[in-house]
């Protein structure tokens, strides 16, 4: 797909990598670009500076999510690209309470099936559309010491397969998009810093960004967007802007206990002088 006059939407697109994206289809000739974000200031913010239009919407949220849909058909037409872009991060394993799992599973997973719900009947009327899901390399692999994140992502890459198998004879193309680091405020936004942001945020990000995800560089958001509308103009599922997870997918595959052995070594080198991600449920003796 070639966005010049086409209707695109992006959610989170306030900043990083939806920013990106948003950016990059308004340089393509896109017709419109609707900059949907939980952060209403930071949306207007870039849709002013694109001649979008701005919504503030959280992901979750089903009935916002159909709302946005059908007033952009019925102020600019047919949507023909959806980046369902929004996500966040924590630090925590099954120790996490059950309302932040919650919570994530809603904005990394519920939230691409309300965008699809949403925007697919009007796609396969027409018998095009494209669907763009943000998921991450965790979601390929995994993320040392955040459970939900991994999980969550690997079943954003299991929903945009089955959307891709499922709706591929309707006309409708799907892409998902598995970077490792990117330099965006994703860690900074997370629960976890804003819980304790005075003493902690700054070794938080350098534990989760500079430790767990910056192995292999991090990656310019507008890079990643570039990368993104290169994939959508090949039809290409699978976007991997660092190239090396490629082959991290394929040891893992070959030879699965190996890959798991790997990665409890480069866990142990993560924390050299502290508990593992796994001490926080041990019991004090």
């Amino acid at each position: 797909m070639e966005l010049n006059d086409r209707v695109v939407v992006v959610t989170g697109a306030g900043s990083g990598i939806g920013e990106a994206i948003a950016r990059a289809a308004h340089g393509a000739g896109a017709r419109h670009v609707v900059v949907a974000d939980l952060d209403g200031a930071q949306a207007e913010r870039v849709a002013s500076e694109i001649g979008g239009t701005p919504v503030a919407i959280d992901v979750r949220d089903e009935a916002a999510i159909v709302a946005m849909v059908e007033s952009t058909l019925d102020a600019h037409g047919p949507i023909d690209l959806f980046v369902s872009n929004a996500g966040f991060v924590t630090a925590a394993g099954v120790e996490d309470g059950n309302e932040a799992i919650q919570t994530m599973w809603e904005v990394h997973c519920m939230a691409h099936i309300y965008a699809a719900r949403a925007v697919l009947p009007s796609m396969i009327a027409r018998g095009e559309g494209y669907l763009l899901n943000t998921a991450s390399a965790a979601g390929l692999l995994t993320q040392i010491g955040s459970m939900a994140y991994s999980m969550t992502k690997a079943a954003a890459i299991s929903l945009a397969e089955w959307l891709a198998i499922t709706h591929h004879h309707q006309g409708i193309r799907v892409s998902v998009l598995c970077p490792q680091a990117v330099a965006t405020n994703i860690v900074a936004n997370s629960p976890d810093n804003r819980a304790a942001r005075e003493a902690t945020a700054d070794d938080a990000a350098g534990a989760f960004e500079g430790g767990v995800a910056s192995g292999d560089g991090v990656l310019d958001p507008a890079d990643v967007a570039a990368m993104c509308l290169e994939a959508l103009r090949d039809e290409r599922f699978l976007i991997l802007p660092h190239p090396e997870v490629a082959t991290y997918v394929e040891r893992k595959a070959a030879d699965r206990d190996r890959w798991l052995a790997g990665m409890r070594r480069f866990q142990s080198a993560l924390y050299p002088d502290g508990d593992l991600p796994g001490d926080a449920i041990t019991p004090e003796v």
